[in-house]
This record gives C-alpha cells, sequence and structure tokens, in this order.
C-alpha cells in the first residue's frame, strides 16, 4: 500500500494497536525518491535512530551497543528499559533490514520469552521509490500488565510508552526524508489500517 503525497507533502503512514493476545503492533512508513535507494542501508536506518533517540531526550536515554547486544539505559547507570539482542541484519535485491529482538528490561514484564519481541527498520525498493518501514512487535509489555489490560492501563501505556515509542518514530522517518531529499518542508501522519487490534 502507497500513500500518495497530497499537495506535494509527504505522508507518513501509521498504527498501533494491542493484538488479541496482548502484544502491541506499531508499525510506519514513508516513501523516499528512488535516488535515495542507495544510502538507506540497515546499518544507517539504526544508526540515526540511536542517535535519535539519545538526541531527542536530552541523553537520559543513552543507548549502548556491545558485543552483547543493544541496552537503551538511563543516563549513565547500568538500568536498562530494554534490552535487545545483537542485530540482525538482512540484505537483498530489494532492499535491506535489521531486526532488533527483545530480551529484557524494566519495560518488559517479567517472565515473558526472551526473542519474542522484535523491533525492525526495512528498507524495500520498488518502482515508484524506496520505502522505510519501522514495525514493532512488542510481547506484552509491563505496563499493560496481562493479554487482557484494564482500560487504566490501556491509557497509561497510550499516554507514556505507546506515545513516546510513535513520536520518536515520526520524528526519526521525517528527519530521515529531510537528510536524503534536501527538502526542509513538513510531513504529514496518516492512520492506516495493516492488522485487525485494539487502537493504543
Amino acid at each position: 500500500m502507497t500513500l500518495p503525497a497530497k499537495d506535494g507533502i509527504p505522508e507518513i503512514a501509521c498504527q498501533q494497536i494491542l493484538l488479541q493476545d496482548g502484544s502491541v503492533y506499531s508499525v510506519q512508513w514513508l516513501e523516499l525518491p528512488q535516488r535515495c535507494a542507495g544510502r538507506v542501508t540497515g546499518r544507517y536506518l539504526l544508526t540515526r535512530y540511536l542517535k535519535l533517540v539519545r538526541d531527542c531526550t536530552l541523553s537520559l536515554v543513552r543507548p549502548v551497543v556491545s558485543p552483547d547486544g543493544i541496552e537503551f539505559r538511563l543516563l549513565e547507570s547500568s538500568l536498562a528499559f530494554l534490552r535487545f539482542a545483537p542485530p540482525e541484519f538482512l540484505c537483498g535485491p530489494a532492499g535491506e533490514a535489521v531486526h532488533l529482538r527483545t530480551v529484557g528490561g524494566l519495560l518488559v514484564r517479567e517472565g515473558e520469552d526472551p526473542g519474542t519481541g522484535k523491533f525492525s527498520f526495512v528498507s524495500e525498493i520498488g518502482e515508484a521509490g524506496v520505502r522505510v518501514t519501522v514495525q514493532l512487535f512488542y510481547s506484552r509489555p509491563l505496563l499493560l500488565g496481562s493479554a487482557r489490560p484494564s482500560w487504566l492501563r490501556r491509557l497509561l501505556f497510550r499516554c507514556t510508552q505507546g506515545l513516546i515509542h510513535r513520536k520518536l518514530t515520526v520524528r526519526f522517518l521525517s528527519n530521515l526524508y529531510r537528510e536524503l531529499t534536501g527538502d526542509r518542508g513538513r510531513t504529514r501522519v496518516k492512520q492506516v489500517r495493516v492488522k485487525e487490534g485494539r487502537d493504543i
């Protein structure tokens, strides 16, 4: 599904929902011109996102990369909000991807199987251009508590963790568009429906 830019304004597609099994699915994507294809590698996308997290949080959240994986830590402490296994890089003629599998952290409910959550950056080359997609399968976050969270827990997640993730991803894609195209104009967010679930 390609979203045509209305009035010349590029559009960011967005959906964030609670699935029936209690996990969160979030996806955002943006179309870039064909001329950007050679620059949109998996490593480039991951590096730019980690820098954005550090810059937008004024280093309150500090991404730490090591041979064991990636951690989003609080300031200079060892407390990790999220911990991921080492990045999995995939490359093919149609594009590239990098997958981060969740292995723990303060925001992950205790007892969840490591690796069931996945955070991905994907570039897909098509006839119209390059689609950059950020996709998150979040296996039962701590704030939601269970597979059937109460309305209060859903509201708490939506106003905190869900909102922060969505805002960061939209900012990431907007910055990416401006950086790669040189177009300093605004972008527009459009809600789409990829999967069925409850908005969150």
